[in-house]
């Protein structure tokens, strides 16, 4: 019947059995074939037949949104099975405080569309990440948003900003934050990332002078040795990291975020699978 109800949308659009045919590749007999089979099936007359013109009667014209809504759930149940068959690989870079929950919720809903294809994560530093997509060497790339204007072949989409704080052990003294960063041990962000060069900038901008004690990239290893009282860090509150044993002390008037997004070569519509990715990221985001 899918196929009758095509040809029933054409003739309605058209007004005649030969014009209708000429758009689908059909004999004008063809056509009044398959009006006549679909009459049968349904049981009603659709066309008042004056000559060659096929005018629709009442029915007719109450079966067009029923024939364009069939024939839309038939488009898309064809899609969905397509996309089951797909295969392929996609190269996904990501830095690491997005492996554990961002992009598992999205891959678990990429997956669900398109079970076939093959994923391969590529862990690195945002600017790491940033230059392999540049070289082709992955497909898209979740990462801390670059201190620079991009490239005009590659294209920015915004997924979620963490706010930044300072983390100190949760029976560290009461104090403001700008004493806590001078005079206790400081465990610093990796200025090698975005990220540690945001914190970086903030720190030379408001001219606090800290003492180093321990430098690395990970949040939670972070967290953890500020849990285990070897210093404070100014860190973004991720949704992964965990509280316990920590005091998280906003920055009052001095806030900033670290704002997390997804980079690919434009447009991001260029492939199906990297456009659902791009789709499924916004939506984890989301939620």
């Amino acid at each position: 019947m899918i196929r009758e109800l095509r040809t029933f949308l054409a003739v309605a659009r058209d007004g005649t059995f030969t014009g209708a045919g000429r758009q689908l590749g059909l004999t004008q007999s063809a056509v009044s074939a398959q009006m006549r089979r679909l009459e049968d099936q349904l049981g009603v007359a659709l066309f008042e037949r004056t000559g060659k013109s096929a005018v629709l009667n009442t029915h007719g014209r109450e079966m067009i949104p029923q024939a364009e809504e069939m024939l839309a759930l038939a488009e898309r149940m064809a899609s969905d099975a397509g996309a089951a068959r797909v295969s392929g690989l996609l190269r996904i870079g990501a830095i690491a405080s997005v492996q554990q929950d961002l992009l598992v919720r999205a891959l678990a809903a990429f997956r669900a569309h398109y079970p076939e294809v093959r994923v391969r994560l590529v862990p690195g530093v945002s600017l790491n990440l940033l230059g392999q997509v540049d070289a082709g060497e992955v497909d898209l790339a979740v990462l801390i948003r670059p201190p620079f204007t991009l490239p005009p072949e590659l294209g920015w989409r915004s997924l979620l900003r963490e706010p930044v704080v300072l983390a100190v052990p949760e029976d560290c003294r009461a104090a403001g934050w700008r004493e806590l960063l001078t005079q206790e041990p400081f465990i610093r962000y990796d200025r090698g990332s975005f990220g540690g060069r945001q914190v970086d900038m903030f720190l030379r901008r408001h001219r606090v002078a800290v003492r180093d004690a321990i430098e690395l990239d990970e949040i939670d290893a972070i967290g953890h040795l500020v849990r285990a009282g070897l210093g404070v860090a100014l860190l973004p509150r991720t949704r992964q990291l965990d509280p316990r044993g920590l005091r998280l002390l906003p920055l009052g008037d001095a806030a900033f975020d670290r704002e997390i997004g997804v980079v690919g070569r434009q447009p991001f519509e260029r492939s199906p699978l990297t456009a659902k990715l791009v789709a499924c990221l916004e939506a984890a985001a989301d939620a």
